[in-house]
């Protein structure tokens, strides 16, 4: 039987440390300990060194962002990957932190790019948002080439912004839901399918994709639908496990 494992050099190298850090506004927002618990626990099994921090400001979030890239930076060992969790209420590209002021998604994100970080450079960063993104409500559907040229040759240099993957608990422009007692069902449900499977990561995340649309929330006594977004620059496969 062949090894369906990719080369090497077509695989992030995960030998190294794994870092998380993890950022999660819990005013207002009933059930997010028991999203922090399970991401505690897929972090602990996936092998992370993880770092949470509840109910930063708006201050706090950039603060603490700069601080997990200058610990990586100071790291002297291999350094694999980096996954950034983010939990607030929110519109789209915009996190409410604790003291009720905004922070720019893009601010957090540019920290830790392929300019920022010497450490992460071409290696891939990992951001989890579960945060609303609008005010929009899905209720659901009943389903019955060009000219551009590329210069590929002796590449000598990677862009800014590659090897990054952002994970959004909903499409632009639309809500987010979390369960006061079980927490939201992205987070939970995207434990799940981490633990359980693996696959290369943008494999697992249409599973969790395939599995949140099948599921309904009722809000209001109505069915509404949810499904998460990924935009992602990875160059290469990304295993967990």
């Amino acid at each position: 039987m062949s090894d369906t494992r990719p080369l090497e050099e077509e695989a992030y190298d995960m030998s190294g440390a794994r870092l998380a850090l993890t950022l999660c506004v819990t005013k207002a927002r009933e059930g997010s300990e028991v999203d922090l618990d399970a991401l505690e626990r897929m972090f602990q099994q996936l092998g992370f060194e993880s770092t949470m921090k509840r109910d930063p400001t708006a201050q706090q979030f950039r603060e603490e962002m700069e601080n997990f890239r200058q610990a990586i930076d100071a790291r002297k060992d291999f350094v694999s990957c980096a996954f950034v969790v983010l939990m607030a209420h929110g519109l789209e590209g915009r996190l409410k932190a604790e003291d009720e002021q905004m922070v720019e998604l893009e601010d957090l994100y540019r920290v830790l790019n392929n300019k920022n970080c010497r450490a992460l450079r071409a290696k891939p960063k990992v951001y989890i948002v579960q945060a609303c993104r609008g005010e929009q409500r899905d209720p659901g559907e009943t389903v019955g080439g060009d000219n551009t040229v590329m210069v590929t040759d002796k590449l000598q240099t990677i862009p800014t912004h590659t090897d990054m993957l952002y994970i959004y608990s909903t499409v632009e422009g639309y809500l987010s839901y979390r369960n006061d007692r079980k927490g939201s069902g992205f987070i939970q449900t995207l434990v799940d399918v981490f633990l359980e499977r693996k696959e290369p990561i943008l494999d697992l995340l249409t599973e969790v994709t395939r599995r949140m649309a099948k599921s309904e929330v009722v809000q209001e006594g109505e069915p509404k639908k949810v499904n998460p977004e990924i935009q992602s620059t990875l160059r290469k496969r990304l295993y967990l496990q």
